[in-house]
This record gives structure tokens, C-alpha cells and sequence, in this order.
């Protein structure tokens, strides 16, 4: 995720329904099936390429990230949402930088509910949100 790789280059994220903790989501949702895509943790060269580019795993204790606004939904099998909440907690944590929140959606699957109405909440948030912190009134 290029707000882990390089956040000097960004001034607002909007991670949707993010996969970040690569060494272990095999273990949430439909982990397991993405292995022949992604490679197993298990295997150590496999590990090591997981490991380089996790963005969980390369959130650093201080540094400056831009203002995140990570969305999610409840109820997701394929992006268990415990990915969203795993990173936005260590940004929330670490980051010196803008603020990091999380969106939720309840009662709803990957890339949120199919009712028209939330998906133009979510939309205007995110507009919302980005608008705001890069200082577009």
C-alpha cells in the first residue's frame, strides 16, 4: 500500500475494504483461496516477499502518514474486516500525521451494501473527507 511504501507522496488515503496483514490472511475470510495468487507465510521465500510489501507490517512508530479514511464492511467474507481495523489501529497509533478514521458499514459484504443510498453516503464521506484535509473548502 503506497501510504506505508512512500507517505511523503500522499496527502489523503482512502483504503476500501484493504487486505493489509499479508502474512495472515489466509486465515480470515477467503484467505486460504488466494495462496496460489498471493503465496503462503508458511513457505520462507514466499514469506519474505509477503513480509516486503504488507503494508500492516511497515507501519512505522512516528512517521508522518497522510489523513486516512479506511472503509469496511461488517459483514465481508472475501476482506475479513479485521484487516481495516489491524491497520487503521497501528496508523492510529504510530502516525504523527493527519487523522485516521474508519468506516464501517454494518449489515453489509464486500465493497458495502447494494443499496444505492449508502453507497452515495459513503461516496460523499469519502469526497467529504478528502476535500477537507487537502483544504478545498
Amino acid at each position: 500500500m503506497p501510504i506505508t511504501q512512500r507517505p511523503d507522496l500522499f496527502r489523503v488515503g482512502l483504503p476500501l475494504v484493504p487486505l493489509t496483514d499479508m502474512i495472515r490472511y489466509p486465515g480470515s475470510g477467503s484467505g486460504q483461496t488466494w495462496i496460489p495468487e498471493y503465496g503462503s507465510a508458511a513457505v520462507p521465500s514466499q514469506f519474505a516477499a509477503l513480509f516486503a510489501y504488507s503494508p500492516y507490517h511497515h507501519v512505522q512508530p512516528g512517521a508522518a502518514y497522510p489523513s486516512v479514511l479506511a472503509l469496511s464492511a461488517d459483514s465481508d467474507d472475501r476482506v475479513d474486516p479485521m484487516h481495516a481495523r489491524k491497520f487503521v489501529a497501528a496508523l492510529q497509533s504510530a502516525s504523527s500525521g493527519g487523522p485516521v478514521l474508519l468506516s464501517t458499514q454494518r449489515n453489509a459484504g464486500h465493497r458495502g451494501a447494494d443499496a444505492i443510498k449508502r453507497w452515495v453516503e459513503d461516496e460523499a464521506d469519502a469526497y467529504a473527507f478528502t476535500l477537507s484535509e487537502m483544504g478545498v473548502p
